[in-house]
C-alpha cells in the first residue's frame, strides 16, 4: 500500500496523459481525394524518412526538421479527430490525446507543467501526441497584460513554443478556429490540412456508411445527398441515429426517409440559430 506522502506526491497529470490504441483507420474516413492524399503524405512520413534525410541529404540542410507538426483544421464534424487516429494507426503507434481541460489548472504556473508532462508521457510511451481543440493552447499571446491570468497565458504559450522546438517527433493538432492561432505556432507547424464539408459524392458515401445493413428503410442515398448540402459527416451520423430512435419510439417496423429528412432539417436549423 502506498504511503500518504507517496500519494500526495503523485502528479495528477501523469495519470491523465495515457496513450490509447487508435480508434479509426484510413479506411474508416470518407474524404476528398486531395485531403486523403495529404493525409497519406503524413502517414507515410516515417517510412520515407530514411530516403529523404539520409539518401537525399536533407539531414544536412534540415538538421532540426525530423519532427513533423501537422495541423488539421476546418469546419466541425469533418473528420479531423478521426484522421489523427488514422495517422497514428497507419504509423503503428498509440495516440496520446490532450484536451485543454486536461492541462488547464486554476493554480498559476501549473498549466505549463502539465503541458511538459504531456510531452514527456508521449515520448516515454512512443505515442503520437495529439492536441485536440488546439486553438485553446496555441492562441495569440496577450500583448496588454493587466492581470496574473494574462501573464500565465503568455507563460503557457512560451513553454509550448519551446517544447515544440525541442520535440523531434510527430505532433498533431486539430482546430475549428485556425484564425485564432498565434503566428509563431503557425510557423512551427510544417503541414496544414484543410478539412471541408463533404461534397455530394462524399455525402453519398457517408450516408451509405451510416445506414446499417440490417435496417429496414426506404432511404435513397442519391436523393438525400443531393437534397441536403452544408452538412458534415457527424451531422449525417447524428441524423441517422436521431431518426432511428424516433422510429423506434413510434413502434415503426422500418425507418422512413421522412424521419431522416426531419432530423437533418433540425440539425440545419440549430446551425443557423447558432450563427445568428
Amino acid at each position: 500500500m502506498a504511503s500518504k506522502s507517496e500519494t500526495q506526491e503523485k502528479n495528477p497529470a501523469e495519470e491523465t496523459f495515457q496513450p490509447e490504441e487508435p480508434k479509426f483507420s484510413l479506411d474508416d474516413i470518407i474524404l476528398s481525394n486531395a485531403v486523403k492524399a495529404q493525409i497519406l503524405d503524413v502517414a507515410t512520413y516515417a517510412e520515407n524518412s530514411y530516403r529523404v534525410f539520409e539518401l537525399w541529404g536533407f539531414k544536412n540542410t534540415h538538421k532540426f526538421s525530423r519532427r513533423i507538426g501537422v495541423n488539421l483544421y476546418g469546419a466541425p464534424g469533418t473528420g479531423k479527430t478521426m484522421a489523427a487516429h488514422a495517422i497514428a494507426k497507419q504509423l503503428g503507434r498509440k495516440i496520446l490525446i490532450v484536451n485543454y481541460a486536461d492541462i488547464e489548472s486554476k493554480y498559476v504556473g501549473e498549466t505549463p507543467k502539465n503541458i511538459r508532462k504531456a510531452f514527456e508521457a508521449a515520448k516515454k510511451s512512443n505515442s503520437i501526441l495529439f492536441f485536440d481543440e488546439a486553438d485553446a493552447i496555441l492562441s495569440k499571446r496577450v500583448t496588454n497584460m493587466t492581470q496574473a491570468v494574462d501573464v500565465s497565458v503568455n507563460q503557457t504559450r512560451s513553454v509550448m513554443l519551446m517544447l515544440m522546438n525541442e520535440y523531434q517527433d510527430f505532433i498533431i493538432f486539430a482546430t475549428n478556429f485556425i484564425e485564432n492561432f498565434d503566428p509563431a505556432f503557425m510557423r512551427r507547424i510544417s503541414i496544414h490540412i484543410k478539412f471541408e464539408l463533404p461534397d455530394e459524392d462524399c455525402r453519398k458515401k457517408i450516408w451509405a456508411m451510416y445506414i446499417p445493413q440490417d435496417l429496414p428503410n426506404n432511404i435513397d442515398v442519391e436523393e438525400i445527398a443531393k437534397k441536403y448540402d452544408g452538412i458534415s459527416g457527424s451531422d449525417i451520423s447524428n441524423a441517422m441515429l436521431n431518426a432511428a430512435f424516433k422510429a423506434a419510439r413510434l413502434k415503426c417496423d422500418a425507418l422512413d426517409k421522412n424521419f431522416v429528412f426531419e432530423a437533418v432539417e433540425n440539425i440545419l436549423a440549430s446551425k443557423a440559430a447558432n450563427k445568428g
